[in-house]
């Protein structure tokens, strides 16, 4: 059906009062944005980037696609992302993992590869048993490792994580010795507690959702400075005498160099998702808290991270 020049000419200035430039945003200079990341699906930074662009794709009108480039402790996806377009259709998702590697492996492509465009959440980590495990708090966990010499295994997502980096400070202040059994994702790291092979893990609340509705596993303690306002009843770490506070986040880095133009637009498009009530209630349900650090701020951010990380890694001992 042809529309009347004056309606048609009419709809086409409706649409233009409701664009993003409109409405006081700057438009996204692309339509398509590949999401990278090193966990394996249904990982922490897989749930978070899929759960990312179902809401954040409507607020910048762009179609994003999450790709999964695992290896390396996270160094392939570094790398994968480092060598695109630095026009804003690639970002990779960070959390401190992708210092740490960069850290310790001193992989070809690390961190100071890419240029930190935003920090969206923090992540309060959790650590984790199967519900048919005896532990009922972490004081257990430690004193069957006391008890039992060679035989106590705790588990991390990936070799050179944060989570990792919690254990050992944990198994070295509480005197026991205990091997932490590195994975490639969070998903394998669940299997292996889920099957006994593993006492604990240590994970987000998102990548455990499921299994936790289920009945199938049992939180015995937050790693950070207070309860969780949706798990109160989980008590800290420190609550339990075990002095250890991991403090996680997640966010976004591109290319060196990436486009201000998109910097800006995805800033805005962030803001703009983050105070939605849908995802306000996704990611208030998954225990994230929103940060919502730009550009320059994350810029900062992940400096005083690296610092702090290279600090704890010479306190014990594992770098010079």
């Amino acid at each position: 059906m042809t529309l009347h020049p004056l309606r048609a000419a009419a709809l086409a200035l409706l649409a233009a009062c409701f664009a993003p430039a409109a409405l006081g945003q700057a438009a996204y200079p692309q339509k398509r944005v590949t999401l990278v990341t090193h966990s394996s699906p249904g990982g922490g930074s897989d749930v978070f980037l899929r759960e990312l662009a179902r809401h954040l794709g409507p607020a910048l009108g762009v179609n994003f696609a999450v790709e999964n480039v695992t290896g390396g402790s996270g160094a392939k996806a570094m790398a994968m992302v480092a060598r695109g377009k630095p026009d804003g259709t690639v970002f990779y998702a960070t959390t401190p993992t992708y210092i740490q590697t960069t850290l310790l492996s001193k992989p070809e492509v690390g961190y100071t590869a890419l240029e930190p465009v935003a920090i969206v959440f923090e992540d309060p980590e959790v650590i984790f048993t199967r519900a048919e495990a005896p532990f009922r708090s972490l004081p257990d966990v430690i004193e069957h490792a006391r008890r039992n010499p060679g035989k106590a295994r705790w588990g991390a997502a990936n070799p050179t994580s944060l989570e990792r980096i919690a254990l050992e400070r944990m198994s070295r202040k509480m005197n026991v010795k205990v091997p932490v059994v590195p994975h490639e994702g969070g998903g394998d790291l669940l299997i292996n507690v889920l099957n006994g092979t593993l006492d604990i893990g240590v994970g987000e609340v998102e990548e455990l959702k499921g299994q936790l509705q289920a009945g199938k596993v049992r939180l015995l303690a937050v790693l950070s400075d207070k309860r969780m306002p949706l798990l109160p009843q989980v008590p800290t770490a420190r609550e339990q005498g075990v002095d250890v506070v991991v403090r996680k986040f997640r966010g976004l880095a591109g290319p060196k160099g990436v486009s201000p133009e998109a910097v800006k637009a995805l800033e805005a498009g962030l803001r703009k998702a983050l105070a939605t009530p849908a995802y306000r209630k996704s990611y208030a349900e998954s225990n994230l808290v929103p940060l919502m650090l730009g550009h320059d701020e994350a810029v900062r951010f992940t400096g005083e991270i690296a610092a702090d990380i290279g600090q704890t890694f010479r306190e014990l001992g594992i770098t010079k």
